[in-house]
């Protein structure tokens, strides 16, 4: 994440620090690439969400018919929950590293807040 200001794939202000005029900021080719990967990134998002509501059904019904839950289903449903997390920080200017397929490798399911495997 770029703490500095403007991330690094969007228009930053001119040298003196004052932002640029909005024709120039039309005419970005970044900015536009930027809402390119933006919208590619609502789509996984789209089909992640997607998967994350079969492995919910998937893992109510094993935990119902067995009594205890299935490790590989939790392993998925922690990566594809890092997954999203990658995705909304992206889409909301907090990082400019891109989620799997692009700059980041698919997450591993190593420790966002749960349950222990």
């Amino acid at each position: 994440m770029n703490e500095e200001g403007a991330p690094k794939d969007h228009v930053d202000g001119y040298d003196n620090g004052e932002p640029r005029p909005l024709e120039e900021n039309i005419k970005s080719r970044s900015t536009w690439l930027r809402l390119f990967f933006m919208l590619v990134m609502l789509l996984l998002w789209g089909v992640s969400r997607a998967v994350i509501g079969a492995v919910v059904l998937v893992q109510f019904f094993w935990v119902l018919f067995t009594g205890e839950t299935n490790p590989a289903l939790r392993h998925l449903g922690r990566q594809l929950a890092t997954y999203s997390l990658e995705i909304i920080l992206y889409l909301t200017f907090n990082t400019e590293e891109r989620p799997f397929p692009f700059d980041l490798d698919w997450p591993s399911a190593t420790k966002p807040p749960g349950p222990d495997e």
